[in-house]
């Protein structure tokens, strides 16, 4: 079974209130990219991915009036994708949902949330978690702005598996102004972000020590050494969700990340930084997998157009892989 993360940026700009692909010359949310050049982008690169499910991170948005699954089910029909269902969870207000694409002749997924809102340890993920994130003896609330999409699928062969997508918080300090102010909300922004894995990490813990097999995906928006911040909290949000003793979760290019010290760890993002005038990768996309799945011989690979010798090879794929989004889809092979 073919299983990905893939994080789309501005997917939500290339559809129109029903749902249907807005295929023309104006600009999409990709710069310099039009909205057809990043249709056409994504198509071929779903289509050569050709996963039997596929966890889209920042997919079309769900409100009164737009719909996620109307609209990636059209864009699945539009390129004859075998991923031709969607589910979707708890939808939220940022434009960018979390949703589930897959193939209903191979496997069966559930919007499947568990506990309950306002339960002290591992809530429901619409409600709310407290914590004293401050070391003030004060407990506080922290949400989800993108509440994680938690699943219950079943192979056609009978396989029943857990799966929660995700999407964390950024720490970007947006509407600060100068050095002091961007420092203080970055670091709150960082207690949140380490608050919110935290939650997910109890959540994660009760999966395992049930025996039940686990796969948890998407954009974590953090990794082992990617700011300045980590060495504050001593450790990022990767870490914390992975576990700190068995049973973890595992992902190779996590562990090689945290392992890493003079060599460049993988990526599977790529930005461009403005005032520097120059590109910054960072490995923030993730698929983590239960112990018992690590038997079930997984094959991982992230499909960077610079460091895949395969995607750089096909000049077209890489191409649309540049076009199509500021991350890079990440794919597990698994025997299930």
């Amino acid at each position: 079974m073919r299983i990905a993360a893939y994080n789309v940026e501005w997917f939500d700009a290339l559809f129109d209130d029903a749902g249907r692909l807005l295929v023309d010359d104006r600009w999409s949310g990709r710069r310099d990219v039009t909205r057809a050049q990043q249709i056409e982008a994504l198509g071929l690169v779903f289509s050569a991915i050709d996963a039997d499910a596929i966890m889209v991170i920042e997919a079309p948005d769900t409100n009164s009036r737009r719909s996620t699954i109307r609209a990636l089910q059209g864009f699945a029909e539009a390129f004859d994708l075998r991923a031709r269902r969607t589910v979707t969870g708890f939808p939220n207000q940022t434009q960018q949902e979390i949703a589930l694409m897959f193939d209903p002749d191979v496997l069966v997924a559930q919007h499947s949330p568990q506990g309950l809102a306002d339960a002290p340890h591992a809530p429901r993920f619409d409600g709310r978690f407290r914590i004293d994130l401050d070391v003030d003896a004060t407990q506080d609330e922290v949400v989800f702005s993108k509440p994680p999409l938690e699943l219950a699928v079943t192979t056609a062969a009978g396989r029943a598996l857990r799966m929660i997508g995700v999407h964390l918080k950024s720490k970007a300090p947006h509407g600060a102004v100068g050095r002091d102010a961007v420092m203080r909300l970055s670091i709150a922004n960082r207690r949140k972000q380490l608050a919110q894995a935290i939650w997910l990490r109890q959540r994660v813990a009760q999966h395992l020590g049930s025996g039940e097999s686990l796969i948890l995906m998407g954009d974590l928006n953090d990794g082992p050494g990617l700011d300045e911040y980590e060495h504050l909290f001593g450790r990022s949000s990767v870490e914390i969700v992975m576990g700190d003793s068995e049973p973890r979760l595992y992902d190779p290019h996590a562990e090689e990340a945290l392992q890493a010290r003079l060599t460049a760890p993988p990526s599977t993002a790529r930005f461009y930084i403005q005032p520097e005038r120059r590109f910054l990768q960072a490995l923030l996309d993730y698929v983590m997998v239960s112990p018992d799945l690590r038997a079930a011989n997984p094959r991982w690979r992230i499909w960077h157009p610079f460091d895949d010798p395969d995607c750089w090879g096909r000049v077209e794929l890489r191409e649309a892989l540049i076009a199509a989004s500021d991350h890079f889809p990440v794919v597990l092979d698994i025997d299930l």
